[in-house]
This record gives structure tokens, sequence and C-alpha cells, in this order.
């Protein structure tokens, strides 16, 4: 199995830990982020990652080299500018005819083996893994008809959503719809697919997710593997 993870951003909610340091090497625990990521695929029978990167690139490729520490064969995209989270798909050559693409700042325990296999049983272009979340409004709520009486009122009513992981489920001819050379993101791909009428597919996780895209994240990301590192490194791997 192959999977593309991205790295190329350049973490600007982070600042300043990003200003020396891409995202996916942040270190929680003794391990960086996309270290994390990098076992639990292998552990789960992916061979083969492509690394799409660009902002400080030479460090990700310096660390992780090709990927025969961690066994597995780690290649590199790069992207001179910046193209968003779904055009740098369309730099890589010989992607198989499925694969998985992710962000490269996720803590999670998602099976990405179970996920793939659902994503192949679907048979549909794309499939979205998603994470329930609860937003709580501050707010009373107030419903009214079309003459302005009040109807309903609901004071501080929690809302609840089922949001993208920045996981996905690729079929090779999804890479048709992403245009060349310009900046391009997943929601764009996603808006083009549903237009075209292409079929998506929601897979839905119920078990930790966490998007490690602000320093409150950050630090609960190092707390939450430090405590429950087994969670995360299946087998019991250690350092």
């Amino acid at each position: 199995m192959h999977a593309v993870i991205l790295a190329g951003g350049k973490g600007t909610r982070l600042k300043p830990y990003t200003t020396i340091l891409p995202k996916p090497l942040m270190p929680i625990g003794d391990l960086p982020i996309l270290e994390v990521v990098l076992r639990q695929l292998k552990a789960r029978g992916f061979e083969k990652v492509t690394v799409a990167i660009g902002y400080l690139a030479e460090l990700l490729q310096a660390f992780f080299q090709d990927g025969a520490r961690l066994g597995l064969q780690i290649r590199y995209s790069l992207e001179d500018t910046p193209l968003g989270t779904a055009a740098p798909l369309k730099l890589i050559g010989d992607l198989p005819d499925h694969f998985l693409m992710m962000n490269g700042d996720i803590l999670t325990t998602l099976n990405f083996r179970d996920f793939m296999d659902f994503h192949l049983n679907r048979n549909t272009i794309m499939t979205i893994a998603s994470y329930r979340r609860t937003v709580k409004i501050d707010f009373g709520v107030i419903e009214a008809d079309s003459n302005g009486c009040v109807e309903k009122y609901i004071e501080k009513p929690p809302l609840d959503y089922r949001v993208s992981m920045g996981i996905y489920a690729l079929r090779a001819d999804a890479l048709a719809y992403i245009p060349e050379n310009r900046y391009f993101d997943l929601p764009d791909l996603v808006k083009a697919l549903l237009a075209a009428g292409q079929k998506i597919s929601l897979y839905p996780f119920d078990g930790y997710w966490l998007d490690i895209g602000r320093p409150d994240d950050y630090a609960l990301a190092v707390e939450e593997f430090e405590t429950r590192r087994s969670l995360f490194l299946p087998g019991g791997q250690s350092s």
C-alpha cells in the first residue's frame, strides 16, 4: 500500500516553533510528529510513502532519508511554490490505482489499514475519514416564523458535526480533476468531484484524533502521547 503525506506547509499557526523547524518535525515526546505517523503506517502494512515537501524541505529529507530506518520506502516530491493541499498530487508520478493521502501533523488512533479496506470495498473515487465534533453555541438561539414571531428559543445549544480528519483515500482517476500548475486545495477537489457527479464515501471514526494546528493543540498532543504512548504506537514500539 502507498501513502502520500502532505508536509510542505509553513505551519504559521505554530510560530515561533516553526520558524526553524517544519511542523512535521516538531517533537511529541521523543519522536517527531511525522515519525509517529510513519510508524503507524508501517505497522498497518504500508510499504511506500511519498512525502510532499516544500518549506524547510532539506530538514525533512535529512531526518528521514530513504525510510530504511523505519522499514519503509520513502521518496520526496518537492513543490517550488505553495500549491495547496491537492495540487501537489499532480507532481507525483507512478501513484497506484488507490492510495492514502493525509496531513503530516495528525495524532490519531485510526487504523489506516481498516480505512483503506473500507475505501476499496466501497469502490468510490474518494473516501474521507471523519470525526464527530460538538460545537457549543454560547448564545440563546432564536427561531422565528415569516412574520417575525418567535417560535422557539434554545439556550446555548450544542451542535454536532462530522468534520474531515485530513485523511483521505483516493482512486487515481481523481487526479484528472486537479488543474495543472495552479493552487488547489482538497476542499476544491471534493467540490469538483461532487460537481462532476462522482460519489465520495464517508468513513466515520470515533477513536482519538487531534489536528496539531495551534500551540494549545501541540501542548495537548505532547501530553497525550507521553501518557498514552501505547495507543499511538501499535505493538508497543519503542524509540
